[in-house]
This record gives C-alpha cells, sequence and structure tokens, in this order.
C-alpha cells in the first residue's frame, strides 16, 4: 500500500485495551478490549504486573512511564513488544496517563494499548498497481467487499482482521463484533479443536481447497460452507497472516448428525415432506407406549428404520433390537427361529437353542415381512401375543414374553384377509398402531435432503469430496417414480459414486434409470402377460431349482434369479407356489 503509517489512521481506536491502575498495583478497572487483547481472566482489585506484559528493557522502559504517569507526567506514542497470556509477542503502541482524583492528586495510572500488528483492510487503502488501462480506478476494498463469498482474515495471532460484507449476511455478524476476536470464538465450526484447515494453512504455508465445514451463525443455525484458505505474506514474503473464504452450499440438511429429533431428521430418517413430518410428530407418543405396530410400506421404504427409531425413544432402548425377517428363512426353521427348541425336538436338534423372544427380553422384537407367515405360525403368534407366554418347540415350560412386538410387510394385507391368507384376528392384534410409510414418489420434496444425506455418507465411506449434483440430475431424480423407493436412490447413488471425479455428479455419472423402471413394471404384470405358454412351465421350475438349492430361502433364492425378494414373493403368486 502506498499509504503513510503516520497517515494511517486505526479503525478499532475506540476499541484499544484500557485498563486503571491504583498506586499500589491493584487493577481499578479495565474495559473488554483489554481482555481480549491480552486473553486474560482478571476482575477489579486483583494485582497487576507490567511484568505480564514486558520483559528485559522493554520492561524499564514501561515502568518508568508509569512512574512518570504517577507523578503526573503522561507518556505517549511509546512502542514495545507485549506478551499475551498464551506467550505470543505482538508489536503494541502503548501510553501511561496519570489518573487524577477530586483534588487533583494523583490516584493512579491509564494504561492504553493498541496493537500495531493488527491490520485492518481500511476504506482508503489502495495501490497504485491497481489503476489498468482504460479502466477506472478500483480500490482493494470495493474488490473485497462485492465479492460473492464471505471473506476474512486473521493475524498470526488468530485475531479477525478483516470481514467482508458477505460474511455478515452469512454469518450474521457485523463487522465491529468480530473484528480483533479469536477466529474460533465466532465460527464454532466443527473442525475449530482439530483438523482446521487455516490452522494447518498458517503453520504448513499449504493451501487448502474446498474444505467442507460446519459452523454456526450468530443465531445458532448450523450452515454447511465450503473453504479456501491460503497464507498472507508481506512484501518481504514474511507469514503476516492468513485469509480465509467460504461459500454456503445450498440446499444441504443441517438437522443431521446427532440421531434426535429435529425437524427434518429422526434418527437415520430424513423427511421434511407433510407425510414424513405427521410420522415424525407420532414416534414419541408410539414409543412411550406397549402396543403393538405394525408398519406397512414398499420395499425400500426404510420400515426397519422406523421400527429401531421407536425401540430407541422406547423406555426398552437399553434392551436388545431383535429383526426376524419371516420370508427370508425356511419355512421348517422359522418355528425354531421364534420360539427357540429343545434337544431333541426334531431331527437334527442336537442342544437346546434359544428363539428370539428370548433374545429380545426386555427389548424389541421387530417381525418383517410379517405377510409372509404361514398360517400355523399365524396362529402360535396370536396367542403368544394374547397370552404374553411361550413355548419352545419340543418343549413344556411356559416362558414370559418381555419384548415389545412390532411388525411390518409391504404386502397389502387388505387382500390378504380376502383370500384367508393373513388371519383377520391377528391382523386387528398387530394393528394396534398402524403406521403406514409412504412411496418415496408420493414425497419427492424429501429427494433433495436424501441426496445431500447420501452424499455425505459416501463421501466418508469412498473418501471423495463431492459436494452436489447437477441440477439436470436433481430433475431427472425429481421425475423418477422409485420402484425400489430409498434404498433404490442410495443404490444410484453408490453407483454414480464409482465413477465420479469432481466434486459435482452429473447425468452421466448415473445408471440407466428408465430400464430400471421398465424393468421394475415388467415385474409388476401377471406372469401370462409377459411369457408364454412354455415359458410358465421353465419359470417354473427356475423358481424351484433356486428354492431348493438355497434351503428354502427366499432371499437367497431371489439373489442366485437375479431379481429382488419381493418379485420373487410375486412371481412365486403367479405360478401358484406361494
Amino acid at each position: 500500500m502506498n499509504t503513510q503509517e503516520s497517515e494511517y489512521v486505526h479503525p478499532l481506536s475506540l476499541n484499544d485495551g484500557v485498563v486503571a491502575i491504583d498506586r499500589s498495583g491493584r487493577t481499578m478497572g479495565f474495559n473488554k478490549s483489554f481482555v481480549d487483547l491480552l486473553g486474560i481472566k482478571i476482575k477489579p482489585g486483583d494485582y497487576f504486573s507490567l511484568e505480564d506484559l514486558f520483559e528485559g528493557p522493554q520492561l524499564a522502559a514501561a515502568q518508568a512511564a508509569v512512574d512518570a504517569a504517577l507523578g503526573g507526567h503522561p507518556s505517549a506514542g511509546l512502542q514495545g513488544r507485549v506478551r499475551d497470556c498464551s506467550g505470543q509477542r505482538f508489536l503494541c503502541e502503548y501510553s501511561a496517563l496519570p489518573l487524577f482524583g477530586a483534588s487533583r492528586q494523583v490516584l493512579g495510572v491509564i494504561v492504553t494499548l493498541h496493537d500495531l500488528d493488527f491490520r485492518w483492510i481500511g476504506q482508503d487503502e489502495s495501490d497504485a498497481s491497481e489503476t489498468l488501462p482504460h479502466l477506472p480506478k478500483l480500490g482493494y476494498q470495493t474488490l473485497f467487499e462485492s465479492l460473492a463469498e464471505g471473506i476474512f482474515t486473521i493475524n498470526t495471532r488468530w485475531r479477525i482482521t478483516s470481514f467482508n460484507q458477505t460474511a455478515e449476511k452469512l454469518t450474521g455478524y457485523h463487522r465491529e463484533e468480530v473484528l480483533g476476536r479469536f477466529c474460533w470464538d465466532i465460527f464454532h465450526s466443527d473442525l475449530c479443536e482439530s483438523g482446521c484447515p487455516l490452522r494447518t494453512t498458517l503453520e504448513t504455508g499449504v493451501a487448502r481447497m474446498d474444505q467442507d465445514v460446519r459452523m454456526l451463525s450468530k443465531e445458532g443455525r448450523r450452515i454447511s460452507v465450503l473453504t479456501n484458505t491460503s497464507v498472507v505474506r508481506d512484501r518481504s514474503g514474511t507469514v503476516v497472516g492468513a485469509v480465509e473464504t467460504f461459500r454456503a452450499i445450498s440446499g444441504l440438511n443441517q438437522n443431521m448428525g446427532d440421531g434426535s429429533l429435529t425437524e427434518h431428521h429422526v434418527s437415520n430418517i430424513i423427511g421434511q415432506s407433510p407425510q414424513m413430518q405427521r410420522l415424525f410428530a407420532m414416534l414419541d407418543d408410539v414409543a412411550a407406549s406397549e402396543a403393538s405396530v405394525l408398519i406397512t410400506g414398499e420395499s425400500g421404504t426404510g420400515k426397519e428404520l422406523f421400527a429401531r427409531a421407536l425401540h430407541n425413544r422406547s423406555a426398552r432402548k437399553d434392551g436388545p433390537f431383535i429383526a426376524v425377517n419371516c420370508s427370508a428363512l425356511a419355512e421348517s426353521l422359522l418355528e425354531s427361529e421364534i420360539f427357540g427348541h429343545e434337544k431333541a425336538a426334531f431331527t437334527g436338534a442336537v442342544r437346546s437353542k434359544v428363539g428370539r423372544f428370548e433374545l429380545a427380553k426386555g427389548g424389541t422384537l421387530f417381525l418383517d415381512e410379517i405377510g409372509e407367515l404361514k398360517p400355523e405360525l399365524q396362529i402360535k403368534l396370536l396367542r403368544v401375543l394374547e397370552e404374553r407366554v411361550f413355548e419352545r418347540v419340543g418343549g413344556t415350560r411356559l416362558l414370559q414374553l418381555d419384548a415389545r412386538i412390532i411388525a411390518a410387510t409391504n404386502r397389502d394385507l387388505s387382500k390378504a384377509l380376502q383370500d384367508g391368507s393373513f388371519r383377520e384376528d391377528l391382523y386387528y392384534r398387530l394393528r394396534t398402531v398402524p403406521l403406514v410409510i409412504p412411496p418415496l414418489r408420493e414425497r419427492a420434496a424429501d429427494i433433495p435432503l436424501l441426496v445431500d444425506n447420501f452424499i455425505k455418507r459416501l463421501n466418508k465411506s469412498a473418501g471423495k469430496e463431492v459436494r452436489a449434483v447437477d441440477p439436470k440430475v436433481m430433475k431427472r431424480f425429481m421425475a423418477y417414480d422409485w420402484p425400489g423407493n430409498v434404498r433404490e436412490l442410495g443404490r444410484v447413488m453408490e453407483y454414480a459414486f464409482v465413477f465420479i471425479k469432481g466434486p459435482v455428479i452429473f447425468p452421466s455419472h448415473l445408471p440407466d434409470l428408465d430400464s430400471n423402471q421398465d424393468q421394475a413394471e415388467a415385474s409388476s404384470l401377471p406372469l401370462a402377460a409377459r411369457a408364454g405358454d412354455s415359458d410358465h412351465e421353465r419359470m417354473r421350475q427356475e423358481v424351484i431349482l433356486a428354492l431348493q438349492k438355497c434351503g428354502g430361502r427366499r432371499g437367497e433364492a431371489a439373489q442366485l434369479l437375479g431379481i429382488s425378494r419381493t418379485s420373487l414373493w410375486r412371481r412365486m403368486k403367479d405360478l401358484r407356489l406361494a
């Protein structure tokens, strides 16, 4: 800068540190800037020594100035290196002025401190080199203020020395509130304690680009920002501070991460749509009761997540959460898995086994795919729910049920009641409290939040720094029907992360969504509409063979056939195998 030091008027002259000391060396008063400047804890009446600030010859000079002030002779414009509470030294201009009483006697001394290392980008500071041919002169301050990114600088003692208008808008702080303060006292970011990009830059000189940081606004609102940091050097190349630019990442969900109930997030469930908000509002009341709950919804909507959320908010949260997939176990093993069995209860039972009802003692038993339960097991389950007791397979001793039952299904149980495949009395016993999870196509407003959450999770697991999706990608997501719901969205995002190299997901990174949807629609058609009579028998044999190879485990058979478990179930219904 061409501005001479003698012409420089520091904008914080009114915020210089001031302390009043009586003749015995005790503090009579001080301003906040004095405490902030030195980082000390002090209260009126405490003894204050200049040895805490100066040392060596500078201490002698400062002591002489104070002694002169006590004799009624002020000293001003003195310079020396001052030490703050952390041991950092900085160049300071100081003065010692006598403090007179009512009868003009000297009661003490007023010491003022002005930080000369502190540099604020003044309104009138400019450089002749900024003048460009055929362009009007444009001051550095004008550029600084008009940038779309928030910018602040610190000196080597971590004091904020500049703060532009965009930084004010993003954080809610006015410039006067932050200048001279430590940066961590303002931003409270999740990296302030460890991994701070600004600290890394200041200590190593290495610039950090596009660092994903969460910080707090003045109102306590969490903001996700991308930051860039770099050191600031003087004309001789000496590092005199650092600069950080930051911009908000639009659209990111700011209410995640702690598992608590927030506006858009509960446990690992995300949603801002009215349907999800109604479900969120019900959760605490439902969790507080012991009533049985039936969760219905399409495959991939997150039924187990809701079951876990109910468990984690219930009085049984310290107990186990035991999940049983009623469609993934062979029928011959399902009863043993749920109720347990005694030794020699059947061929191969070489020892007694504890069932899921017992394992869930004091906690929650989650019966997934309850619609696949065979009629004979439905009768036994109804008895357990009514009497709260059960027996192991091959046993005679009644065991007490001490678990809450939460069931889930993707079947339309009202139709199952009509065709007699599901018992009406069990249905109404299970659905004391029904929760219906809407499919993703009916709550498209949640897609941006879900995408942001997947980006955050996949960045951690894949070690990448993806920041957003291209608007064309989001438009495609919003128009797609998502037959696989949130689970399918997650798989699509995983696919994109395999191929992405930069910070933004573009359409070229996505799988063929139209092909996925065509396959899903085809699998929902009656078998007769998809294949001729010859194909009918071939498909029947393929399904039977797959089930035999997998011991009746439908989940494994579906993987063997290359289809989803739901598609396998539909195919078995069409082929009259279920």
